[in-house]
């Protein structure tokens, strides 16, 4: 059964704690992990790119040279795709880029996920994290007791606002609640931070 150090916000080891095999201990489906990631990425595009085509494009309203007996090329329209400042072919246009996958599969995925970070030993499990008022400097501190101030993941197990205020400054660090937990966020970070409380609402959740 996978284990993981607790520790305190000092960066002390104050104890072990054992990891459902469920969540924490499956093997790694790296298929499975590129196929959610795919999918997160895509349903983030907003997809208003937009182009115009001959139709939309100011001008054109009157044939440029009569058809025969210039010796040019026949042309309708100054608006031609083929003509500088003109439509656009094929450009791209509204559209909604975003999909879904299976349950199963995105659950799969996060327990891979999950099961990386604990087989790689970059989960840290806090005993407690309470933060009067938000301060971003006392984040930063415990960050660095933690050794993870190059990248961390904090998760808690309900919406903590001074938390997340605390570390939405510091770059490489965000912060969430453990319903909220994903894929893409897993592996952007290097490390996971979670309270004991967090550890008990995943494993709930997930497992």
């Amino acid at each position: 059964m996978p284990r993981a150090a607790v520790y305190n916000i000092n960066g002390e080891q104050v104890g072990e704690i054992e990891l459902s095999e469920a969540v924490f201990g499956q093997p790694v489906n790296e298929v499975v992990l590129h196929e959610v990631v795919v999918m997160q990425l895509a349903n983030r595009r907003r997809g208003t790119h937009e182009t115009k085509t001959r139709s939309g494009v100011r001008g054109g309203g009157r044939k440029p040279w009569r058809q025969k007996g210039t010796g040019r090329a026949r042309h309708g329209t100054i608006r031609s795709p083929i003509w500088r400042g003109g439509g656009i072919v094929f450009g791209p246009h509204p559209r909604d880029y975003s999909y879904q996958v299976p349950k199963k599969v995105k659950r799969l995925a996060l327990k891979s996920a999950l099961s990386a970070k604990a087989g790689e030993g970059r989960i840290l499990v806090l005993d407690a994290l309470e933060l009067p008022e938000p301060k971003t400097r006392e984040m930063v501190q415990i960050l660095d007791n933690l050794k993870a101030r190059e990248g961390a993941l904090v998760v808690t197990a309900e919406k903590n606002s001074n938390i997340e205020k605390s570390v939405r400054n510091i770059p490489g660090v965000k912060s969430m609640e453990a319903r909220q937990l994903n894929v893409y966020d897993l592996l952007d970070h290097p490390h996971l931070i979670l309270t004991r409380d967090a550890v008990a609402r995943v494993e709930e959740v997930f497992a």
